[in-house]
């Protein structure tokens, strides 16, 4: 396994398409990404069926991160939508540079006033040219190819925006009116992410294909600890996952994610510490704890959750 993390960049990079789930899956272990079987072959189905992908699970289960790891393992750019309350469409779409055309517009009327000739109907035109468009998200996505459009968070949008989501992921097409349709020459491989603050409509998961991150096991989470982190070591990386793992299970406003566990790691490492002690645990709980009530309940009773 040390051996596959420590592949090139360019061995990551494939030109040529991954031909099953197992090669993506090796694959994406090259970049410190480590699917289970499962999230590999639904993830390579979504490739090749040139079908949305996604993902729902708890804050900190890897979801963003597998589309990094998509883009990076098929040279592909990532282009990402944070979603947020009241996002609409022409957030995702495009929008005009209006400080852009109001300078095309002075420089008409500087030139129209040292005597040349300006026609009107051709310079309202040109206000819509391609020069003063301004790609958003899902726009750059369908234009530029190869890409991985990652739509975060989708749980945070409203029923309008899911509506606008489905329609161009049906066409992987989108209409600007003063230009013209916009069809993506090869579609961007869509990951959509959702921490269930609340369902995501029907229309919209059959749409996709569908998979459930669970945090991982003990023993896959310490095999990740080492694919990002190799220079860590055993003792160490084990007593951190142990407790992170430990942390979920008490009832925490915000349980630590692998991202935090991996923060946890890259601090006591940069502390110098070989093992996870009491002492340890306590200056550097703010790297995988941000809420105080989580932090005083788990200082209260470290010995015990350390322990166990």
């Amino acid at each position: 396994m040390r051996d596959a993390v420590d592949m090139s960049a360019d061995a990551m990079t494939r030109s040529a398409p991954l031909a099953s789930p197992q090669e993506l899956s090796d694959a994406l272990l090259a970049t410190g990404y480590l699917p289970d079987t499962g999230l590999a072959t639904v993830a390579w189905l979504a490739m090749r069926l040139h079908r949305p992908l996604l993902l729902e699970g708890e804050p900190g289960t890897g979801k963003t991160a597998l589309a990094e790891a998509l883009a990076t393992v098929t040279g592909s750019t990532l282009v990402r939508l944070q979603c947020y309350e009241g996002i609409d469409a022409s957030q995702a779409l495009y929008d005009w540079d209006v400080t852009r055309q109001v300078l095309h517009l002075r420089a008409l009327e500087v030139a129209r006033g040292q005597g040349e000739r300006v026609d009107v109907e051709a310079a309202e035109q040109s206000l819509f040219d391609e020069r003063f468009l301004l790609e958003r998200p899902v726009l750059k996505a369908l234009r530029h190819s190869p890409s991985v459009l990652l739509i975060d968070e989708v749980d945070r949008s409203d029923d309008e925006f899911e509506a606008f989501l489905l329609e161009v992921l049906s066409t992987y097409a989108v209409t600007i009116p003063e230009l013209g349709t916009v069809t993506a020459a090869t579609p961007p491989l869509v990951v959509l992410t959702s921490n269930r603050t609340r369902e995501v409509h029907d229309a919209l998961k059959r749409r996709c294909l569908y998979h459930w991150v669970e945090h991982p096991s003990l023993a896959r989470e310490i095999e990740i600890v080492h694919a990002r982190l190799p220079e860590v070591g055993d003792e160490l990386g084990r007593q951190v996952v142990v407790a992170a793992q430990q942390l979920r299970t008490i009832g925490l406003l915000k349980p630590p994610g692998v991202a935090e566990t991996l923060d946890w790691v890259r601090c006591l490492v940069e502390l110098g510490a070989r093992r996870l002690d009491t002492e340890t645990a306590a200056a550097t709980l703010g790297s995988v704890l941000k809420y105080r009530e989580d932090a005083d309940r788990v200082r209260d009773d470290l010995d015990r959750l350390l322990a166990g």
